[in-house]
C-alpha cells in the first residue's frame, strides 16, 4: 500500500502509510520542513482533511496505531501545517505544496473555508512566476489533484 504526498514546489513522494503514525508524521515533517512541533495534516484530492496530531502519534486509546487506518491507499494528498489561532484569532489551514491555488484551485478554496477566509474568487491572487515555471493559463490547469500528479511524473 501507498499513498503520494506533494509538498514544496511541485514535489511528490510516494509515501507506506502502514508504518505507525509516529513515523509517518516524522517523516512528512522532515521531507515538508516543518518544525517538529508543529501540527501537520494531510489534505486528500476529495477535499477531506487527515489531521496527524500528537495525540494520534502517542497512541491515545481509541486512535489507530497506523497510517493505514486513517489514509485510502492509491490516493494523493497535499500536506498542510496547521496553525493555531492566539488571542481568539482562528485556526489556520496552509498547504505546504505552493501555489496550491494554481494547481488545484478547489483543494485551495477548501483550506480557505477550514481556515474560515472569504473565497479565492473574492480575493485578490498573486501573479508572476513559480520558482522557474511559467504561469500557466486558467484553461491548462488541471481541475483535480490526480490530473495535477500526472503532469508532474
Amino acid at each position: 500500500m501507498f499513498i503520494t504526498v506533494m509538498f514544496g514546489a511541485g514535489c511528490w513522494e510516494l509515501v507506506n502509510p502502514g508504518c505507525s503514525l509516529a513515523t509517518l508524521t516524522a517523516h512528512l515533517r522532515q521531507r515538508g520542513r516543518v518544525l517538529p512541533d508543529a501540527t501537520i495534516a494531510l489534505l486528500g484530492e476529495d477535499g477531506h482533511l487527515v489531521i496527524l496530531s500528537k495525540d494520534l502519534e502517542e497512541g491515545a486509546s481509541q486512535a489507530p496505531c497506523t497510517g493505514s487506518a486513517l489514509l485510502q491507499e492509491r490516493r494523493t494528498y497535499v500536506l498542510v501545517q496547521i496553525i493555531n489561532g492566539e488571542g481568539g484569532a482562528p485556526t489556520r489551514y496552509e498547504s505546504l505544496l505552493e501555489n496550491l491555488e494554481d494547481w488545484c484551485p478547489e483543494l485551495a478554496e477548501e483550506l480557505c473555508r477550514l481556515s474560515g477566509l472569504p473565497p479565492m474568487g473574492n480575493r485578490r491572487r498573486r501573479t508572476g512566476t513559480r520558482r522557474g515555471h511559467q504561469e500557466q493559463s486558467s484553461s491548462s490547469r488541471p481541475q483535480r489533484l490526480g490530473s495535477l500528479l500526472s503532469r508532474t511524473r
